[in-house]
């Protein structure tokens, strides 16, 4: 069985394909920002001398981890039009990505703050820093180079992850690969091509990132 690839036929859905490379950028960059605000409030919850807040965090991180982030989806899109809460696939994609991100981001943002000795914050204390003080110059810089690694994988992660919203028609890459497929029926050609860009972003921005981590934790000038 013969078959004749012409991946020049895709060449007149360059914006098409262009337009789902940016959304699902745009997707990612809004959804870890929001994540990680998120996950700062559930990791501080996590960490609280309050019980009520310890278990609220823990039912919340457990309860978006351990469940598929296509069911989550499904419900910000599908069910909570049934209570009245209508939200376009955008906007449904990224509040379903944004929760479920905010669930991983609490448990990094909580390891790297547990990742400071105590000794430290006590020796910040003991000089007279204030509790705000002290995490800004004693914990976050230290905090943030040990969880840095595990949260440019998560972007990363994220990044590949938005394929799943395609699922309620949110517009990213993968959609777009879609209906490419349904207009030139070049199902190898064209899903071929998204790979590949998934590819080069994902090496790009793994790259990117190695070299912000190179910069900022170890050229940083020593003071």
């Amino acid at each position: 069985m013969s078959y004749n690839f012409k991946f020049d036929i895709l060449l007149r859905y360059v914006p098409e394909i262009v337009q789902g490379v940016l959304l699902t950028l745009q997707f990612s960059v809004i959804t870890m920002l929001c994540g990680l605000a998120i996950g700062l409030i559930v990791a501080m919850a996590s960490i609280s001398p309050l019980m009520p807040l310890r278990a609220f965090a823990r039912i919340y991180v457990e309860a978006l981890r351990n469940t598929p982030l296509l069911v989550q989806l499904f419900i910000v899109f599908f069910g909570l039009p049934s209570i009245g809460i209508r939200l376009g696939a955008n906007t449904a994609a990224l509040i379903a990505l944004s929760i479920n991100m905010g669930a991983y981001g609490a448990e990094i943002l909580r390891a790297g703050f547990e990742s400071v000795r105590q000794s430290q914050i006590e020796a910040g204390r003991s000089l007279g820093l204030t509790a705000g003080q002290t995490f800004r110059h004693v914990v976050l810089f230290q905090a943030v180079k040990t969880i840095y690694p595990a949260l440019a994988s998560q972007f990363v992660l994220i990044m590949l992850t938005t394929s799943v919203v395609s699922s309620i028609g949110a517009t990213e890459l993968f959609h777009q690969a879609a209906f490419i497929d349904s207009r030139t029926y070049r199902s190898f050609e064209t899903y071929t091509l998204i790979t590949i860009s998934y590819l080069v972003l994902t090496l790009g921005f793994r790259a990117f990132f190695a070299g912000v981590y190179w910069v900022v934790f170890v050229r940083r000038p020593r003071r």
